[in-house]
Formats: C-alpha cells, structure tokens, sequence
C-alpha cells in the first residue's frame, strides 16, 4: 500500500514539474520603425526565476536610448504566470524594474486543436505597474 501511494505521489509531482516546463524558455518581441526601435526579451527558468530586458532607442526623446532590466521570481496556476521581486535581493543598480503585481496569460494552441491555424505561443500580459508592459505580447523563441 505504501508502495502504490509513493508512486502515485511520484507521478503527481512529475505532472507538476512538466506543466511548469512548458512556460519556461525564451520569449521576444520587436518594434522597430524608421525613428524607433522597442525591444523585450524575458527568460522564464524552469526553477522559477526569470529575466527581463527592456531596450529602447527612439529618435527625439532623451535620453534616446534606453536600457531596463528586472528578475525575481515568477508561478503558473492554470494558465496565469505571476511575477515578484524582492527589493532586497532582485533589485539594484542594474535591475531597477520591479515586475511585482504583474500577470500574464500563456496562450497556446490548443492540443485538441487540429486545424492548421498557427497560433503563436506567447506571454500576453494583462496586468502590471509597469507602464510600458500593460497588454503587450511577447512571442516564445
């Protein structure tokens, strides 16, 4: 008996681990125009930490360039990915961007779905006090 429970246990928790490996990996986006060019890129780590960066190079604004990073810590419960950063640890002089209160939503195409529609598997963010980060995509690499 104990034996069938430690397995089923071990099963569980290896369900666990592969769901959150699906949000992990890289993901991008890339705005350019002939005066501008906007940049993110955020690295979600399987062990629940993550990356982001922030470029910006946009003609007429000062400063015209603009470099912003932020890491800290990030949960998936169904398909909603939370972000937190602790001042103390995540943030300093180069990692200035606090992603705390942020939520996006993983968007996937449906395994069911067997249509040839692509769907592009992306991080669309829904909530976060960062202005610049308020509805936009960024697209898994």
């Amino acid at each position: 008996m104990k034996l069938i429970l430690a397995a089923l246990l071990l099963i569980l928790k290896l369900n666990l681990f592969a769901q959150s490996n699906q949000f992990a990996g890289d993901y991008t986006r890339s705005l350019s125009g002939e005066d501008h060019k906007i940049e993110y890129q955020m690295t979600l780590n399987p062990d629940g930490t993550f990356e982001f960066h922030y470029y910006s190079n946009i003609q007429g604004r000062t400063p015209q360039e603009v470099n912003k990073y932020a890491k800290g810590k990030w949960n998936a419960k169904d398909n909603l990915i939370t972000f937190s950063s602790d001042k103390k640890t995540d943030s300093d002089e180069k990692y200035n961007l606090d992603f705390n209160n942020s939520t996006a939503r993983f968007i996937t195409k449906n395994p069911r779905d067997k249509s040839d529609k692509i769907v592009k598997t992306k991080l669309q963010f829904l909530e976060s006090e960062i202005g610049f980060m308020k509805r936009i995509d960024i697209f898994k690499i």
